[in-house]
């Protein structure tokens, strides 16, 4: 078994910072690409970020300039630093990572459980 426990979101006014962290536990034996998406009511879940094994990110250009993602590899943990946040930024935060699991022989995808981030006044 995988789990991925998300933390950091919460409420903050327009322009102000939040950082969103993502650990991984259980049975890994490697951990291949990891990010953050979002889902705002009513719409899809997209994209926002992601950064490879190597540390090569990705990001949507929505939030090119804004969002920082790292990774410690050691703690198996991927971050989100948010900046300038607006109110089209609240959403539910999902962290993903791409995972081979001991003793199996193809990655899987595993989410987060969500953290909600609201930008208001």
């Amino acid at each position: 078994q995988v789990q991925l426990v998300e933390s950091g979101g919460g409420l903050v006014q327009p322009g102000g910072s939040l950082r969103l962290s993502c650990a991984a536990s259980g049975s890994i034996f490697t951990i291949n690409n990891m990010g953050w998406y979002r889902q705002a009511p009513g719409k899809e879940r997209d994209l926002v970020a992601t950064i490879t094994s190597g540390g090569s990110p990705n990001y949507a250009d929505s939030v090119k300039g804004r969002f920082t993602v790292s990774r410690d590899n050691a703690k198996n943990t991927v971050y989100l630093q948010m900046n300038s946040l607006k109110p089209e930024d609240t959403a539910v935060y999902y962290c993903n990572a791409v995972v081979l699991p001991r003793y199996y022989m193809a990655y899987r995808d595993y989410w987060g459980q969500g953290t909600q981030v609201t930008v208001s006044s």
